[in-house]
């Protein structure tokens, strides 16, 4: 500990990190085991994740929750999820931008009504992009990878920073973050998302590799939008629903921005609306 370092620093980092490892310890074998049973159950909890979130990004950006914008971004959330499981996936795509449009109509076009109108679009492609994942034949493989990626890059960023710090990766917005860590987060998501394809015996691992390094960097700037708009609206965490990680917005920003790439990507290189990932040709 270096003398100019604040009394009790080490001992809330220490705290800091027990927090974090628990919660993964409690929270992440729940997680795979969910993601691999997939089915109604994967689906519910996709929308209940998703629902948290949206409310956690209304109390942030000032929506109220009894306000009909509220309202109308989960019942949006709920189609969604409802559409898709009915096999009607594109009709789910569809109604996210007309339930954000909605909620910017019912607001009045206030600044916080188009916060809200976001918020909704933001979550809804989420959700979206989240069943999408695990839909199809190669679902259950590709959600793995997409958690997997998305975790080493949180993980390998947290422990590559702390060892190493060194220059900020954008100190206004995050200034904890450095480039060490961020480097760090991406070499290990693409050895780890290589691994486990390798492991359920995919080829071509340099496509997983590169789709590794993409979904990683937009992860981390996932993460990196979050904490601007928390600091925007001057809020530490989206809430303190999980010890050591803050509310499911703040667990779930880099997660849900890889999903939303990814999805687009499978959509982009012909993948259909069902199963957006088959587009990617890796499965």
């Amino acid at each position: 500990m270096t003398s100019d370092q604040p009394k009790g620093a080490g001992a809330s980092k220490m705290s800091d990190l027990k927090a974090r490892l628990l919660s993964a310890i409690a929270l992440g074998p729940a997680i795979l085991a969910i993601a691999w049973f997939g089915g109604l159950l994967f689906s519910v909890i996709a929308l209940i994740g998703m629902l948290v979130f949206l409310k956690e990004w209304f109390a942030v950006t000032g929506t109220q929750d009894t306000s009909r914008r509220a309202f109308a971004g989960y019942a949006v959330l709920v189609a969604v999820a409802g559409a898709f499981s009915l096999d009607f996936a594109g009709l789910a795509l569809l109604l996210v931008p007309m339930g954000a449009i909605g909620a910017f109509v019912l607001g009045q076009g206030s600044k916080t009504a188009r916060w809200a109108a976001e918020g909704i679009l933001y979550s809804g492609l989420a959700l979206y992009a989240l069943l999408g994942a695990r839909a199809g034949p190669g679902g259950q493989m590709f959600l793995f990878y997409l958690l997997i990626v998305v975790w080493a890059t949180d993980i390998g960023a947290y422990f590559v920073g702390r060892k190493f710090g060194g220059p900020k990766l954008w100190r206004r917005v995050s200034p904890n973050k450095t480039w060490s860590g961020a480097i760090g987060g991406l070499l290990a998501s693409i050895v780890l998302g290589v691994a486990l394809v390798a492991f359920f015996g995919r080829e071509e691992l340099w496509l997983w590799a590169s789709l590794a390094a993409i979904l990683s960097i937009v992860s981390q700037l996932g993460d990196l939008m979050e904490s601007a708009i928390k600091r925007r609206f001057d809020v530490k965490d989206s809430s303190g629903l999980i010890p050591g990680h803050g509310g499911v917005m703040d667990r779930l920003d880099g997660l849900v921005a890889a999903a939303i790439v990814a999805s687009a990507l499978g959509l982009a290189f012909g993948g259909t609306f069902a199963e957006p990932m088959s587009g990617l040709a890796l499965r």
